[in-house]
């Protein structure tokens, strides 16, 4: 029994699938181009339109009042105080003397002269 409804659920279960069909889209219908005609005749001329109202009157405004007085100049602001020079600072020490070099020997007369040829 097990076996048996296990194979018949196979088997539906094959039977449903291969029965799947594919939906194929039709091609898109190509675009309908319209192309205007001649212009028609000119129409009738219209009626004339009636006049509109006449708008209010406006006021003309008084004459410019008179200009006020200037008003008084203020105080200058005091100078500061100047700031105090700075303290001179210390001479430094003089160095000391150094000594005298020792004397050299005194040079000798009719010597050798060598003459220093470079290699080639």
């Amino acid at each position: 029994m097990k076996h048996s409804l296990l194979l018949a659920a196979l088997v539906a279960m094959l039977g449903l699938t291969a029965c799947e069909k594919t939906t194929v889209a039709p091609p898109a219908a190509a675009p309908v181009v319209v192309v205007p005609g001649p212009a028609g005749p000119a129409g009738a001329t219209g009626a004339t339109g009636s006049t509109g109202s006449t708008g209010s009157t406006v006021a003309v405004p008084g004459p410019t009042g008179a200009t006020g007085a200037t008003g008084a100049t203020g105080n200058d602001g005091a100078t500061g105080s100047t700031g105090s020079t700075g303290s001179t600072g210390y001479t430094g020490a003089t160095g000391a003397t150094g000594a005298d070099g020792s004397k050299g020997d005194t040079g000798k007369t009719g010597g050798d002269t060598v003459v220093i040829v470079p290699q080639k």
